[in-house]
């Protein structure tokens, strides 16, 4: 059967969760279980599709079309289990099911109350994620709830957590808290005061956590230790410390030597072997070893946040742990990035254009795709990163003037992106949509395949078929495809049914390394395997500048 372990956060947010979670998760894996995480939001959204980067940070797409907390990329990343619909759910999905189920008369005239059909349902939907009582099953599932403790968003699925526990039994369900001990530089000490607050405010919902992840700049002493032990009710060796580090594939080994999956496998009456974490250790080296080094300039519009970009970034790393190569990442403002100042980027040894939405920064990314392609700097364009090259080669090798998105110019002379209405979704069926859909519902979204055109840069990269995640309103204008062929841009894959736009790029006569991709290749990116695009984004990079590097010697 199927048993749980519930980590919740105290003091402040933005401690770690989904990282802690998700190094818990790697441990136990490496012992040979098969294990789940499911992320438990408590904001009133149906899910995060519609909500600001700047807000939420990055929007996770799954397999199966869901748009999911940025935290499902962590897990992805850390295990093997794919995450789907399944594995996040929010406030707001809870209460929509809830209010179906009361209209459809499923209470039989009950007086609906957070307890017991609130919390019942979001038991319903942990059990769902786990695959309680199916072949499909997991050993342990990890469930992250989000917010802090004594938020009162967060209280029924706390409440809900306790229930569970309590109706699973003894040795099925196990308690893991984060909490934040801060520095006081004034007084030269670690305080322990806010976690001895939190664990009470946690006791006093019902929960008794088995072990305390104290959050530091430092590592924490045996005697604070002992400390916070004493006032929280938690034995000594459950009391770990998880200090700052610079690489967060270092987790896991931090977690593992303090005993923290050895405390969880002896709550849980887990029989298991001894972990093993070879392969953090070898990826821990390889980041900290690298025998080269290059700079990305990353041109986007949220770049006041570096989580809007979550994926993106760790894609970058991985590729260049493939490549041997430290990746830096230099954010550049789209919108500051005017006909005068784009030739800062020659300084880089490649560009990355991202995925966005809205108006706000286009024309800035507009000239990053056209400094990049007249000067045979390595492109990368993600999603919306394609779409600003194909406008910019409409604009300025195809003759249309005028050319853009009617995302951003309704009324443009040559609409070279645009709506379309119709598209087969990640589960087969047929999709539709409008300018006056609800915006939750007009995306195309989910893991599709295209077919990838033989002799390409694509092809080279993907083989014959490509098959990545969606995350998108806007579409390149079928109708001016041949225009834009005829003018030398390469259309190297299309969807399999509507022959929708998937992959530009540029001939390799006219530019070392140009291409754009409109889904999100970032979404299927991990330590292990990396990113075949990524992979090659890098590798160019590093082309660019030996290239580079060899010009200046020949100067000098």
């Amino acid at each position: 059967m199927t048993k749980f372990v519930f980590v919740t956060g105290g003091v402040v947010s933005s401690l770690g969760k989904g990282i802690a979670s998700a190094s818990l998760a790697a441990i136990l894996e490496s012992r040979g279980l098969k294990v789940t995480l499911i992320k438990l939001d408590p904001y009133i959204n149906v899910d995060p599709g519609t909500m600001s980067p700047f807000q939420h940070g990055e929007v996770f797409v799954t397999d199966d079309g869901a748009e999911t907390d940025l935290d499902l990329g962590h897990y992805e990343r850390f295990i093997t289990t794919r995450m789907r619909r399944a594995n996040n759910f929010t406030t707001g999905r809870i209460y929509q099911s809830v209010l179906e189920k009361e209209r459809r008369g499923d209470y039989l005239g009950k007086t609906v109350q957070v307890i017991p059909h609130v919390t019942n349902e979001i038991q319903e939907h942990i059990k769902r994620g786990a695959g309680f009582g199916t072949p499909d099953a997991v050993d342990v599932a990890i469930v992250e709830i989000g917010g802090t403790v004594g938020d009162i968003e967060s209280l029924p699925f706390l409440e809900a957590a306790r229930q569970m526990s309590l109706r699973l039994g003894p040795n099925q369900a196990a308690f893991v808290h984060l909490t934040y001990v801060p520095w006081i530089a004034a007084a030269g000490e670690l305080k322990t005061k806010p976690t001895q607050h939190t664990v009470q405010k946690l006791r006093e919902i019902g929960i008794q956590a088995d072990a305390l992840l104290c959050r530091a700049d430092r590592r924490i002493p045996e005697d604070e230790r002992a400390k916070i032990s004493l006032f929280t009710n938690v034995p000594e060796w459950g009391v770990i410390s998880m200090w700052d580090v610079d690489t967060i594939y270092k987790v896991p080994r931090m977690l593992h030597e303090q005993g923290l999956d050895g405390l969880i496998c002896d709550k849980l009456r887990l029989n298991t072997p001894p972990a093993s974490l070879k392969r953090w250790d070898d990826l821990v080296h390889e980041t900290a070893h690298p025998r080269g080094e290059v700079t990305i300039a990353m041109v986007g519009k949220y770049v006041d946040l570096a989580d809007s970009y979550k994926s993106v970034n760790e894609a970058l790393r991985h590729a260049g742990m493939h490549n041997h190569a430290r990746v830096n990442i230099d954010y550049v403002d789209a919108e500051t990035l005017a006909p005068d100042n784009v030739g800062q980027l020659a300084k880089y040894d490649a560009v990355l254009v991202p995925g966005g939405f809205g108006k706000r920064g286009i024309e800035g990314m507009v000239r990053a795709a056209q400094f990049a392609r007249e000067n045979k700097l390595p492109y990368l364009g993600i999603c919306l990163g394609m779409q600003v090259a194909t406008i910019e080669y409409a604009r300025h090798v195809a003759g249309l003037k005028g050319a853009d998105s009617t995302e951003f110019e309704p009324g443009c002379a040559h609409p070279v992106i645009a709506l379309i209405t119709e598209w087969k979704d990640a589960d087969g069926s047929i999709k539709t949509r409008s300018e006056n859909s609800d915006l939750g519902g007009t995306m195309r979204l989910g893991a599709q395949s295209s077919d990838v055109a033989p002799g390409t840069l694509a092809h080279s990269i993907y083989g014959d078929v490509v098959t990545e995640r969606h995350r998108h309103r806007y579409e390149a204008n079928v109708n001016y495809l041949d225009q834009l062929r005829q003018a030398g841009l390469v259309i190297s894959a299309l969807t399999q049914r509507e022959h929708l736009t998937e992959i530009v790029e540029l001939p390799h006569s006219v530019h070392p390394w140009f291409i754009g991709v409109q889904f999100h290749p970032e979404f299927k990116s991990t330590p292990w395997e990396g990113h075949p695009l990524f992979n090659a984004f890098i590798k160019a990079a590093l082309a660019h500048q030996a290239v580079g590097n060899t010009a200046l010697k020949a100067v000098a």
